[in-house]
């Protein structure tokens, strides 16, 4: 019988068992995965960052308004990056709105923006107090 010598892909210590084992243990084989996946989740998880402060900033700026009118300046001041919105909208008059989850703002003139809420249908509201 001819046997062949495998090693954990994670710390080399040898295998015993299945032929396709490839770690030893779900330690090795989670630490194997973290250390493939690093790069791709930490950009996910930095663009997700940013999604999350630029909701809250329009989140902080509306309080309990449906819509507000404010200048473009108090949105930079407080950290929003305009580069990043989860989706857009253009209304029937091809104002085009850039939300971030259910928060959105439209550029109007003289550096002013327009921030809105949009609750999507089918979605529970959260009680505002």
């Amino acid at each position: 019988m001819l046997t062949i010598n495998r090693a954990c892909i994670s710390c080399n210590k040898g295998l015993h068992g299945r032929t396709d084992k490839k770690f030893c243990n779900d330690q090795c084989r989670n630490a194997h995965n973290n250390r493939v996946n690093s790069v791709e989740n930490n950009y996910v998880r930095n663009i997700d960052h940013r999604l999350r402060r630029n909701r809250r900033i329009l989140q902080n700026l509306l309080a309990a308004k449906q819509a507000i009118k404010t200048n473009l300046s108090a949105l930079s001041n407080d950290g929003f990056v305009f580069a990043y919105c989860t989706h857009t909208y253009t209304s029937r008059t091809g104002h085009v709105y850039y939300f971030c989850y259910e928060f959105g703002y439209m550029k109007l003139s003289n550096g002013r923006v327009q921030i809105i809420r949009k609750y999507e249908p089918g979605i529970a509201r959260q009680a505002v107090i």
